[in-house]
């Protein structure tokens, strides 16, 4: 689960970390108010929206010369003004691909006087098993770009879960950024209350970039990215209700009902699978003929008839789905639930592509028999490599 930018920054000013005055609003008429709380004369508005890349991107509505959706404003009036113009238009960046995201929040934000940019960012390395911190003197660049061309200025440190932060992270950290003085003695405070909050709140990811060190020596959170394990949620409600619904995918907050594994993806051909690592391997399969998979979608180990149903109603609202595969490998899954779910899901929704179906394992024989006396027009294949090009060719109209 994602959180924006003003979310990730109260949370961690609770733990302590340095951050910024600033103030979310909803609506223009709230930013003549919120610019007034703030200390000025330079004021910050940034768009709020689930995707990186803010400040270079782009409104669709208002042109190519216009600025993005991170601006500078001088005044109070050029705030209101910035407000007015960014609030209800799309925001299309590197990260949102060209539908972009409609921008239904801003914020507000006192300005720094920024010295130097730096590169901060907590993640679970499962190459140590370890919490790592990943640290770059090259602030303010998309963290790709820096990996790709100068992968030597980005310096890892896994942190010893039973020790936690300790002395000698610490000076591997600050040396990694060149930090010395006021900046050095504020990042020995401010690592540790980042480590303390992404392990105290389940966090996935904690990305700071750039932290600042501003030209009064000081080091600053100048911008916030928070994502938390969704196993996790369940034990912490304060988390959940920072949730916006309005920027995620339709289909995934109705997956999320049944507690289906669900993903949109770009491509046409519908997958419904059990278990992640088949589903990974499915769509693999579809690729390698030639296809794009639709979504990743795993019903699980112990689906239901309704959940698989669910499932299917899911795949089917999908306008770009042009086929179906349901790739079923029965273990604690029987294959005849699965069928009896497809069934239900069909004479419910309709059958308006064409559906392949590879079932294997617990009462195959009965799942096949199922579909096979259903009266639909549904292609059986005998593996999974043999449902792949099924499907690829009913899709392309082989």
């Amino acid at each position: 689960m994602n959180i924006h930018e003003y979310q990730a920054k109260a949370l961690l000013k609770s733990f302590g970390a340095p951050v910024a005055e600033g103030v979310a609003i909803f609506s223009a008429d709230e930013a003549e108010a919120a610019a007034k709380k703030l200390p000025g004369p330079l004021y910050v508005v940034k768009s709020q929206i689930h995707a990186g890349g803010r400040g270079k991107g782009k409104f669709k509505e208002l042109g190519p010369e216009a600025k993005g959706g991170v601006r500078l404003a001088k005044s109070i009036d050029e705030v209101v003004a910035n407000a007015k113009e960014m609030l209800g238009n799309t925001l299309v960046t590197k990260q949102t691909g060209p539908a972009g995201k409609q921008v239904n929040r801003l914020y507000i934000e006192d300005g720094a006087d920024i010295d130097r940019e730096l590169y901060l960012s907590i993640l679970v390395d499962r190459s140590v098993g370890q919490v790592a911190f990943v640290v770059s003197t090259e602030g303010g660049m998309d963290i790709e770009t820096v990996a790709h061309d100068t992968p030597e200025k980005i310096v890892t440190v896994a942190i010893d879960p039973e020790a936690g932060v300790t002395a000698e992270n610490l000076k591997v950290l600050t040396e990694a950024l060149k930090l010395d003085g006021e900046a050095k003695a504020d990042a020995e405070k401010l690592f540790p209350i980042l480590y303390k909050a992404f392990v105290e709140k389940d966090m996935s990811l904690l990305e700071v970039n750039p932290l600042i060190v501003m030209k009064n020596g000081r080091v600053r959170v100048l911008d916030a990215k928070v994502s938390f394990d969704g196993n996790a949620l369940f034990r912490h409600e304060d988390i959940v209700a920072l949730r916006d619904t309005t920027e995620e995918d339709e289909k995934e907050i109705e997956a999320s009902k049944y507690d289906l594994a669900y993903v949109a993806l770009d491509g046409n051909i519908g997958c419904m699978v059990n278990g992640a690592g088949l589903a990974m391997a499915t769509m693999d399969i579809i690729k390698l003929y030639g296809a794009e998979p639709a979504n990743f979608l795993d019903v699980g180990g112990g689906a239901s008839k309704e959940k698989v149903t669910a499932a299917f109603k899911i795949i089917t609202a999908d306008p770009a789905v042009k086929g179906i595969l349901v790739n079923i490998f029965g273990g604690i899954m029987k294959c005849d639930v699965i069928a009896e779910g497809v069934l239900a899901a069909v004479k419910e929704v309709g059958l308006k592509v064409p559906l392949v179906v590879r079932l294997e394992g617990t009462n195959v024989e009965l799942g096949k028999k199922i579909i096979n006396e259903s009266g639909l027009n549904v292609i059986s294949a005998d593996d999974l490599d043999d449902a792949a090009q099924k499907i690829v060719a009913a899709v392309k109209g082989a």
